[in-house]
């Protein structure tokens, strides 16, 4: 009698860079754009004032 064991092949999940790059771009855009509307004032000003030292207009 014989047992075979099979193993199976790690299987990659890799992402390419342009699309983590894409990625990361993308959650910045939602984490400034929420940061903008959010109603605690602390975190609305960390963010306007990260807009203007980019030098974005907002207002």
């Amino acid at each position: 009698m014989q047992i075979h064991a099979s193993v199976a092949a790690p299987v990659s999940a890799t992402i390419s860079k342009p699309l983590q790059i894409a990625g990361a771009f993308l959650l910045g855009i939602v984490i400034l754009y929420a940061a903008g509307f959010v109603s605690t004032s602390a975190v609305h000003n960390a963010a306007h004032d990260m807009r203007h030292s980019q030098g974005f207009p907002c207002h």
